[in-house]
């Protein structure tokens, strides 16, 4: 698959891709979206009570009540996974895009953006949205984002170095045979685009912003990275 940079229309192309496909299979996605990882379990529950944050990208919101203390504002392009994500109050849920908040800047202690940028098509897109979450974060905020890795050899997908960056993901949805689909087909699959990212290319696109990085790492076939507004930040070694 040819880097969707060369795409005429990266919007459109991701509207087909990802947001109809999400939109459509929101139900059955968030049944399987429950369990919180560990790394972000950990940041969400390290905060200080009081404090104020975004999830970015929230899907069915299942990392809104990790921790009672704060409050965050969850957004999310599917108008279906948002509605989902509403019923964890007293936190909010938004219908947003990634690449243009509604927020105004400098306003949020905290964000967490968990598996999201990876659906954009373009390495400018996927640049600008880390852009505009560091942009909502006050001066000493972090956001912490997660991006599925090309490294996964040992998974089922079995992806790793020198494959293609640029990929399809199929999802499954299945019916009962007692409520076929429309067509009678008892299941559908979903394509939905991914960039896999490659070590390093995350953190990379958090310094091409001018923003820095905190810490960064490997978990469950994802590059995470806990990142700042200041490109001055130097990394914590270790």
């Amino acid at each position: 698959m040819a880097d969707a940079a060369a795409a005429p229309n990266a919007d459109q192309y991701e509207e087909q891709h990802v947001h109809e496909v999400y939109e459509q299979i929101a139900s059955h996605f968030s049944s399987t979206r429950y369990q919180a990882w560990p790394i972000v379990k950990s940041f969400m529950q390290e905060l200080e009570p009081g404090t104020i944050g975004l999830d970015v990208g929230c899907g069915n919101g299942k990392y809104l009540a990790v921790n009672k203390d704060v409050f965050i504002v969850g957004s999310d392009r599917s108008s279906n996974l948002v509605k989902i994500a509403a019923q964890h109050e007293p936190h909010s849920a938004i219908i947003a895009d990634s690449l243009v908040l509604p927020h105004q800047p400098g306003r949020f202690d905290f964000a967490i953006c968990i598996a999201v940028i990876h659906h954009l098509s373009t390495p400018q897109r996927r640049q600008e949205a880390v852009k505009v979450i560091l942009e909502c974060l006050r001066d000493d905020g972090r956001a912490l984002i997660y991006v599925w890795a090309l490294e996964q050899k040992n998974s089922r997908r079995g992806w790793d170095e020198g494959d293609d960056q640029d990929v399809m993901v199929p999802w499954v949805l299945k019916t009962g045979k007692k409520n076929p689909m429309e067509d009678g087909a008892t299941e559908k699959t979903f394509q939905r685009y991914y960039h896999l990212y490659r070590s390093g290319e995350l953190e990379a696109d958090v310094n091409a912003v001018g923003g820095g990085v905190v810490d960064s790492g490997y978990e469950k076939d994802n590059w995470w990275a806990i990142c700042c507004k200041s490109e001055s930040f130097t990394k914590a070694s270790g």
